[in-house]
C-alpha cells in the first residue's frame, strides 16, 4: 500500500521532475517508509513506500526491471502474488525481490495489458516501456484503490490524491455542473471519471489505460459483473447458496492475511466485521488484535456500540482495543478528516475512520474491515421496496428511495447559475440500468450500487480516512469472485430476514446470534447527524465564510432556514441536509479552491 504520483508528456519535452516531485511530497501520509523518484525523457514516477511485503530495499519503487525494459509504480496489494511468482517463474522470468510489486511487471511483460485479468486484489498501477515510451495504467475491479489524472493535450499528470495533482500546478480548479448536481442526488457520490473540479478526473474502476508518446490512448473495460442468474446453479437450494457463499468469503478473508507485517480487524460489531473475525479465528488465526471505536452519545442517540464488538472478541479470544473518542478529539477530528478527503464526502463515518485509524495505526499496519456487503447483498432499506418493481420501472422506482433529492427540487437548494438544463443524475441511473444483464430491478440496483456508488461512498471513506494514517485496510467482502457470486444469487434470498438474508443464514453457527438478529448499526457519530454547540458553529463558518459568498452555490434562503433549524431537514435516506451543504464548502476552502 503506497502513494504515486507522476507525469508524461507528448510534447517532446521532458518531464517536469520537480512537479512530480512536488505531487510525490503529499502523500507521504500514504507512504512514510520511503520515497523514491524516477525519470526518463517525457516520463517521470514518484513513489511513497508504505512496507507491507518485502520489506527491503529491495521492493522499493519506482520498481526498474532493467532486464525487461520497464519502469513499475504500485499502489495495494497483489494477493495470491507467491503462486503468480511461481507461473511466471515457469515461463522463464527471474526474480530479484520478494515483492508484489515485481510480479506486476513480470506480468506485464508475459501477458501485456491482459495481466490484469491474472491478478487478484486491489491496486491501481503504472508501467512504463522503455524502448517504445508507452504506458499503461490500471486500476482493480472494484476501485479500492484511487487514480487520479489532470489531462491536457501536452501532457498527463496522474496520483493517488486529487490533492497531491493540485499540489503540482496548472489544474483547471472550476466546479463541474454535471458533477455537483451528482453530489447532491447520490449524497456526495461523483461518478468516475468526474471529479467536482473540471479539471480533474478519474480512472474507473476495472480499467485499463493505454497511452502512447503522441498522446493518443484507449481505454478497456476488463471486469463488468453482470447479476445475472448462472444457468449452472438453477437447481442450487438455499442451502446451496449459503455454504457456497461462506466458502468463498472464507477464501477472500485468507487471501487478505498475505503480508510480512501483522493484520488486524476494524471490529464494529456488526454481522460482517463479526464473520471476518470468526473465519479468520476458525482459520487458526492467533494473535488476532481487533478495534472498535465509540463517541459520546448526542440527541438521544447511542456513540458506541461496544456491547456487540465485546461480545465477538470474548467468544473469539481476540486482542480487543475499545477506542473511546473523547470530545474534545471530535472536532478537530472533523477539519483533519476533511483534509484528508481526495473528494468531498459526506458521511459521518469518515471521521469515525478518521480517528480510529489513528489510534489503530499505532499497533498494526494492516487491517480487514467489514465495507461492501450492504451494497453486494442488499443490506440496505431502500432495495426491499423493489422487489415487486417491474424491471421498466426500475429508474423511477429506485430514484424515489434513493436520490437525495429529485431533480426539480434541487433548484431550492442550488442558485440558479449551478443549476444544469437537464436532469443529469436520473439520465445516468437510466443508462446504468439500461445496460445487459441485472435482470430484475433488485438486481439492477445492486449492480449500480456495488460498481459505482460503493467505489465513491465507501471503498473511497475507508482507502481515504486509513491511509491518511499509513494504515492499509482490506475489504474481503469486495473479493471480485466473491461479488461475481454474490450476484448470482436471487434477490429474494438477499432480502430476506430485514437484508442480508443469504448472509445472516449462512453464518448461524459461526458468529454469535445475538450480533446476526440485532438491528442494523453503523460507525455513529451522533454530533455530526444532531447538529449543536461548537460542531453547528463550525458549519454556520463554513457556510458563511467570504469565500462561500463569492462562490454562491446555495440559495441564502435555504442557507438561513436549514441554520435555524439545522436537524430538521433530512435526505431520502435520513442524512443531515445542512451537513452535506456545508461538508462541500467545507471541502473547497480546505483545498483553496
Amino acid at each position: 500500500m503506497c502513494g504515486l504520483a507522476g507525469e508524461i508528456r507528448f510534447d517532446g519535452r521532458s518531464a517536469d521532475v520537480g512537479a512530480v516531485d512536488t505531487m510525490t511530497g503529499c502523500l507521504t501520509h500514504r507512504g512514510p517508509d520511503g520515497d523514491g523518484l524516477w525519470a526518463r525523457g517525457p516520463v517521470a514516477l514518484g513513489h511513497r513506500r508504505l512496507s507491507i511485503i518485502d520489506l527491503s530495499t529491495a521492493g522499493s519503487q519506482p520498481m526498474v526491471d532493467v532486464a525487461l525494459g520497464l519502469t513499475v509504480v504500485f499502489n495495494g496489494c497483489i494477493y495470491h502474488y507467491q503462486r503468480l511468482r511461481e507461473e511466471l517463474q515457469g515461463h522463464g522470468h527471474r526474480f530479484f525481490s520478494t515483492s508484489d510489486t515485481e510480479v506486476i511487471g513480470k506480468a506485464y511483460a508475459q501477458w501485456g495489458a491482459d495481466c490484469v485479468d491474472h491478478f487478484l486484489g486491489m491496486f491501481a498501477f503504472v508501467v512504463v516501456e522503455h524502448a517504445s515510451g508507452r504506458v499503461m495504467l490500471a486500476r482493480d475491479r472494484l476501485g479500492i484503490k484511487p487514480l487520479y489524472l489532470d489531462e491536457s493535450r501536452d501532457r498527463l499528470r496522474f496520483a493517488s490524491t486529487l490533492p497531491a495533482l493540485l499540489a503540482g500546478g496548472g489544474i483547471d480548479t472550476s466546479l463541474d455542473q454535471t458533477a455537483l448536481a451528482y453530489y447532491m442526488t447520490f449524497h456526495s457520490v461523483v461518478p468516475a471519471p468526474r471529479t467536482i473540479l473540471n479539471g480533474v478526473k478519474k480512472l474507473p474502476p476495472a480499467t485499463v489505460r493505454m497511452v502512447e508518446p503522441d498522446g493518443s490512448f484507449t481505454d478497456r473495460l476488463y471486469w463488468d459483473p453482470g447479476f445475472a442468474r448462472d444457468e449452472g446453479k438453477k437447481d442450487w437450494s438455499a442451502r446451496d447458496w449459503e455454504d457456497a457463499l461462506i466458502r468463498s468469503l472464507r477464501t477472500a478473508v485468507e487471501r487478505r492475511m498475505v503480508a510480512d507485517v501483522p493484520v488486524g480487524v476494524l471490529l464494529s460489531g456488526g454481522i460482517d466485521s463479526s464473520l471476518v473475525v470468526a473465519l479468520l479465528a476458525e482459520a487458526g488465526q492467533n494473535d488476532l488484535t481487533t478495534f472498535s471505536i465509540g463517541f459520546d452519545s448526542a440527541g438521544g442517540e447511542s456513540g458506541d456500540e461496544f456491547e456487540y464488538s465485546t461480545l465477538v472478541a470474548e467468544r473469539f479470544g481476540t486482542d480487543h482495543h475499545r477506542i473511546k473518542i473523547d470530545s474534545s478529539r471530535l472536532l478537530p477530528g472533523i477539519d483533519a478528516a476533511v483534509a484528508a478527503m481526495s473528494e468531498p464526502m459526506v458521511s459521518h463515518d469518515c471521521v469515525a475512520f478518521f480517528l480510529l485509524s489513528q489510534d489503530v495505526s499505532q499497533t498494526v499496519k494492516v487491517v480487514q474491515s467489514g465495507q461492501g456487503a450492504d451494497e453486494v447483498l442488499g443490506g440496505y432499506d431502500w432495495y426491499p421496496p423493489l422487489r415487486d418493481v417491474p424491471r421498466q420501472d426500475a429508474v423511477e422506482a429506485y430514484s424515489r428511495v434513493f436520490f437525495d433529492r429529485r431533480f426539480t427540487s434541487l433548484g431550492r437548494v442550488l442558485r440558479p447559475e449551478w443549476m444544469l438544463d437537464h436532469d443529469a443524475p436520473t439520465r445516468f441511473i437510466t443508462e446504468r440500468f439500461g445496460r445487459p444483464g441485472a435482470e430484475t430491478s433488485v438486481d439492477a440496483a445492486l449492480r449500480n450500487d456495488t460498481t459505482i456508488m460503493l467505489v465513491d461512498d465507501p471503498v473511497k471513506r475507508v482507502d481515504n480516512m486509513t491511509m491518511a494514517w499509513g494504515l492499509e485496510a482490506r475489504v474481503p467482502f469486495l473479493d471480485h469472485e466473491f461479488v461475481e457470486l454474490a450476484g448470482q444469487i436471487p434477490p429474494e434470498m438477499k432480502l430476506a430476514d430485514g437484508g442480508k438474508g443469504v448472509l445472516k443464514r449462512a453464518s448461524r453457527g459461526i458468529v454469535p446470534d445475538e450480533v446476526i438478529d440485532r438491528t442494523k448499526g453503523y460507525f455513529p457519530v451522533p454530533a455530526i447527524r444532531q447538529l449543536d454547540g461548537p460542531y453547528l458553529q463550525r458549519v454556520r463558518d463554513a457556510l458563511t465564510d467570504p469565500s462561500a459568498i463569492r462562490r454562491g452555490l446555495f440559495q441564502p434562503d435555504a442557507v438561513e432556514r436549514m441554520l435555524a433549524a439545522p436537524n430538521d431537514e433530512r435526505t431520502t435516506l435520513g442524512s443531515n441536509a445542512l451537513w452535506q451543504l456545508a461538508l462541500l464548502e467545507m471541502w473547497l476552502q480546505e483545498q483553496g479552491v
